[in-house]
């Protein structure tokens, strides 16, 4: 069905008359999809400015031109008209490679990893064995894409096993950080499909416990997000903060984010 406009709050951190960039709230989907009809970001899209959205992704994904997982939480840039829509496109398309795109998330993950900063880079596609997840891959084959994630270790907490790092994409595959950092043994915390959302650190106590056990989410935030104007070529750069639940968890792991100058 199509997509119907609905009063779904919106935490708005720039508009004008060709985008609208947003601070992406857990549990809200983007698109709707068979499962979630309504209550998605479209549906708020449409409320708040639907005459206005780009047309070209079709009527389900009006304005959408990336999108975030489900429980992942932070910034989206929507375009609102489809010229907008083409020059957010080509930088996307580009992988930053031109310097103007910049997508940098913030995850915490399971383990230390031994080296500052990294990079993976695999061919993402379908798991052999649950086709309801996707896996990292050596060999291109159909279905596979290639993807590209460079890391930076923050901080850690080496009595609890845990870290806090930084990605930056050059390719946007589906869950790619998610399967990246599970395929070089740091899976995110809280992530139930692709790491074990339970990991408990032997040194941790009863209240770090129950806030561990209480994350139900991969802790995964879309930190930054940079991009030329397609109106002009004006830089733009945004910058959201952590949502409240990972907050309370950073704190209770007593670890913190580093912040960009």
């Amino acid at each position: 069905p199509k997509p119907k406009p609905q009063e779904i709050p919106l935490e708005i951190l720039y508009e004008d008359n060709d985008l609208i960039v947003i601070n992406k709230p857990v549990g809200l989907v983007v698109h709707p999809a068979p499962g979630n009809y309504e209550n998605t970001l479209v549906n708020a899209l449409i409320a708040h400015c639907g005459q206005s959205l780009s047309g070209i992704s079709g009527e389900k994904k009006p304005g959408i031109v990336h999108r975030l997982d489900k429980d992942t939480s932070g910034v989206m840039v929507v375009a609102k008209n489809d010229k907008t829509h083409e020059g957010l496109s080509k930088q996307f398309a580009s992988h930053g490679k031109d310097g103007k795109l910049i997508r940098s998330y913030k995850a915490l993950v399971w383990g230390i990893p031994n080296i500052q900063s990294g990079k993976v880079e695999t061919y993402i596609g379908r798991s052999n064995n649950n086709r309801k997840k996707m896996a990292a891959f050596k060999e291109e084959k159909k279905g596979r894409k290639l993807a590209i994630t460079f890391w930076k270790r923050i901080k850690f907490n080496r009595e609890l096993d845990i870290s806090i790092i930084e990605c930056n994409l050059e390719t946007g595959r589906t869950h790619q950080i998610r399967v990246h950092m599970q395929s070089i043994g740091h899976p995110l915390v809280g992530d139930r499909r692709y790491g074990c959302r339970y990991l408990l650190p032997k040194m941790a106590d009863e209240t770090t416990i129950r806030t561990i056990r209480g994350f139900k989410r991969q802790a995964l935030h879309s930190r930054r997000l940079e991009f030329a104007h397609p109106r002009g070529g004006s830089p733009q750069r945004f910058v959201a903060d952590r949502p409240g639940d990972m907050e309370e968890l950073v704190d209770a792991l007593e670890l913190d984010f580093e912040k960009y100058s």
